[in-house]
């Protein structure tokens, strides 16, 4: 079975084709600039290498046309007819108490994420522009979502209720809904076939760590809490998002600065984080250069992440009563190695016990323990595929 991962933002369309069978990533790329000039189509086949198509995308149904001719090109492309594509898996943003899991693409369940687009205002509508598009070019073909937030559904009410008027959660849908579930649904399942313990007596902390990051706590296969909340704001300083603070830091901003709500909320997405703490750029690899050179504020920048996932790792090897395995994953948990170890020193009170000298060694993209072999805590890099999830999930529901 041929699967199409369609991964749509408002001016960007990534996508992959994966042969279930045999988890081969038959092609993928990149529309990038879509209604905008400049637009531009890179499109990948292991066998055919790399080709850039120089075209103005008006919009999604457009740059969808595009990727179907790429795939099907006697010259670049995987397949020989747009025929053999048996399913598309479409991921969404935000599927709020609705959606707990991957569902079959239907008019009613349309209709509903487009009641949701209130809460993921960025990314849910550019997300319906991919499905309306493929649904236009392959009307018979089926689909599916997969949803960012499906994974935490199983957080209990104490993980996801906030300290505000019960209203406020049954009028509003304020709650905790956590993002990057993808991520942390696949690298979950890898690290419980990697400690080779029944699934129901797991306790893995996975720290999705990339210009966005998040932290779960993953108890018997199941997510019980993540640092995201209600927006992917919460939790530890990211990129440009400054992450957890006093809530009174809002309305004081405002008046200080003299900020409309549109203007305090791209100061916390936007200009925060450490970008805003480093003054250098929201990039791990210049703030380590940077560091290195002996700018103290990138310095400052790297320590206060660091810090925070630890916090994050402590506070949920509590609420699970221990922990067997961290994971680390997506660009800065693969890749960083100094991040990691700066992360993981100090931890040997809950048992973890890490080969430093082979974490800085050890091979990138590939899945590694670096933890000693007589650590009682795991601690493992698994490079996340977030496409292959999309994939698998898409493959199970159309079958």
């Amino acid at each position: 079975m041929k699967v199409l991962v369609v991964n749509c933002g408002s001016s960007s369309l990534k996508y992959q084709l994966i042969d279930i069978d045999t988890k081969n990533v038959l092609a993928k790329g990149l529309c990038e600039r879509i209604g905008i000039d400049g637009s531009m189509l890179t499109h990948k086949t292991p066998d055919k290498g790399s080709v850039e198509y120089k075209e103005y995308m008006k919009d999604h149904t457009y740059a969808i046309r595009m990727v179907l001719a790429a795939l099907v090109d006697k010259d670049t492309g995987a397949i020989s007819s747009m025929d053999e594509i048996d399913a598309v898996g479409h991921r969404i943003v935000h599927g709020g108490e609705k959606f707990s899991q991957s569902v079959v693409i239907t008019d009613e369940m349309l209709r509903v994420v487009e009641e949701l687009t209130e809460l993921a205002p960025l990314h849910n509508p550019a997300n319906l522009m991919g499905i309306h598009a493929c649904k236009a070019i392959m009307p018979n073909v089926p689909m599916v979502a997969v949803f960012d937030t499906a994974f935490h559904q199983t957080m209990p009410e104490e993980a996801y209720l906030y300290g505000l008027p019960y209203e406020a959660y049954t009028e509003l849908m304020i709650r905790r809904y956590g993002f990057h579930g993808t991520s942390h649904k696949y690298v979950t399942g890898r690290a419980i076939e990697m400690l080779n313990m029944d699934a129901a007596d797991t306790r893995i902390i996975t720290c999705h760590l990339g210009n966005g990051s998040s932290i779960t706590a993953v108890k018997g296969g199941q997510s019980i809490d993540t640092s995201m909340g209600f927006t992917p704001l919460e939790g530890v300083p990211m990129g440009t998002r400054c992450g957890d603070m006093d809530p009174a830091i809002v309305t004081y901003l405002m008046d200080k600065l003299g900020l409309d709500t549109a203007g305090v909320n791209a100061y916390m997405n936007k200009k925060s984080g450490v970008l805003g703490i480093s003054g250098v750029s929201s990039d791990f690899r210049d703030l380590g250069d940077a560091a290195k050179a002996g700018n103290k504020r990138a310095a400052a920048a790297l320590s206060t992440f660091a810090y925070n996932v630890k916090k994050y790792i402590g506070s949920y090897a509590a609420a699970m009563n221990g922990v067997d395995a961290i994971v680390f994953t997506a660009g800065i948990g693969e890749n960083d190695r100094t991040m990691r170890e700066t992360i993981l020193k100090g931890l040997d009170y809950l048992g973890v016990d890490v080969d430093f000298d082979y974490n800085m060694s050890c091979p990138r993209g590939e899945e590694v323990v670096i933890s000693k072999p007589d650590s009682k805590v795991k601690v493992f890099v698994i490079p996340t595929d977030e496409e292959m999830m999309i994939a698998h999930d898409t493959a199970r529901l159309v079958k």
